[in-house]
């Protein structure tokens, strides 16, 4: 552990044990706050202390806000998946392109923690704890103490409030996939009731090639969804972050109608599963935390987002979709692939994350 690292992690137990407060090296009792550093004050405080920072509205780096709405862009797919009419094959191979092209390699798994950091860096008390102790030790070792152990930042003031933020937006996000893929399961089973998902398929090369090449034809150019429409939020900042599914219209359409028999088509190549554990909880929030810090590291930030467990999970997942696909005959078996393995296991992967109880 360098000096450095020692200094901050002494710190950080000192700045917890204050409540946000900062004590001089060797001072029995903190006697002042400095400027630039935040006390905790209520919510409801009508004006706020002489000695207290108030956060600076949100200026996220454009390398982070651009990973971000990568994120948003495929729950406006999920979405759409969810109110596509399930009439034709054409159809299901939309649903199926559009999802697996963010299933590429890092994708969607940075794209997730770079839009949970922001979500986390709504929290004033958060923020200002970090700013307190980049102010105090200087950037340079913050930045080197919080990219030592991503743990440290858990214990900072607030941090418990912003992971208890991050999950509850991500289980409504996860909530979306499972919903949408409940779905396109009981399509698979009713669509046995329509002539053309029920005969026999003759396109797997070109479907397999499809989908081994949809993460090429990805264009989300990292922008918000349509600026003229309601569900954009004036490009992800107006109002308050919650999930990314809330940016959007939501809503699932029914399946159609008939009698239901179940495909025989279960196939797994891989484990797709991931568990959150509190690395990611931590990694989460230090991203957030060195987007807080000025003169900030962007190249720090994009080694965080990088989710090695998660990316392998999604793999593993897009290959069972491109093998589902081909061991099945008839269309309709391509609603069971899309739900089990292009919805399911993708929120399995991107799974939740809270905190600890205790």
């Amino acid at each position: 552990m360098t000096v450095k690292t020692a200094f901050f992690s002494a710190f950080v137990a000192a700045f917890a044990f204050t409540g946000g407060g900062y004590a001089e090296p060797g001072a029995a009792e903190p006697e002042s706050t400095e400027p630039g550093f935040a006390e905790s004050v209520p919510q409801d405080s009508v004006e706020p202390a002489a000695n207290t920072v108030q956060l600076r509205a949100a200026d996220p780096s454009a390398s982070l806000l651009s990973v971000a709405r990568t994120y948003t862009a495929y729950h406006e797919e999920v979405d759409w998946a969810g109110r596509r009419e399930i009439g034709s094959a054409g159809d299901l191979d939309a649903t199926m392109d559009a999802l697996a092209a963010f299933y590429g390699e890092g994708t969607l798994a940075d794209a997730q923690i770079a839009y949970a950091a922001l979500v986390a860096s709504q929290h004033p008390d958060f923020v200002d704890a970090v700013r307190a102790v980049a102010d105090f030790y200087g950037i340079d070792a913050a930045r080197d103490g919080l990219m030592a152990d991503t743990l440290f930042v858990t214990g900072f003031p607030g941090a418990r409030a912003a992971v208890e933020s991050v999950g509850a937006a991500l289980a409504q996000d996860s909530a979306e996939l499972h919903e949408v893929a409940n779905r396109y399961r009981l399509a698979a089973y009713n669509l046995q009731n329509a002539a053309w998902a029920r005969q026999r398929m003759r396109d797997r090369a070109d479907r397999l090639a499809a989908l081994e090449s949809a993460s090429s034809r990805l264009r989300v150019s990292f922008a918000s969804p349509d600026a003229t429409s309601v569900r954009a939020r004036d490009d992800l900042g107006a109002g308050r972050l919650g999930s990314a599914a809330a940016l959007f219209g939501g809503g699932v359409a029914e399946a159609p109608a008939g009698p239901v028999t179940a495909p025989d088509l279960v196939l797994m190549v891989g484990e797709a599963q991931v568990r959150p554990d509190e690395r990611r909880i931590g990694r989460v929030l230090t991203v957030a935390a060195l987007q807080a810090i000025e003169q900030r590291d962007d190249r720090a930030i994009a080694e965080l987002l990088e989710d090695p467990a998660a990316q392998r999970c999604i793999a593993w997942a897009r290959l069972d979709l491109a093998q589902c696909v081909a061991a099945g005959q008839f269309k309709y078996e391509d609603s069971f692939c899309i739900a089990e393995h292009a919805l399911d296991d993708i929120a399995t992967c991107l799974g939740v994350m809270r905190p600890q109880e205790g």
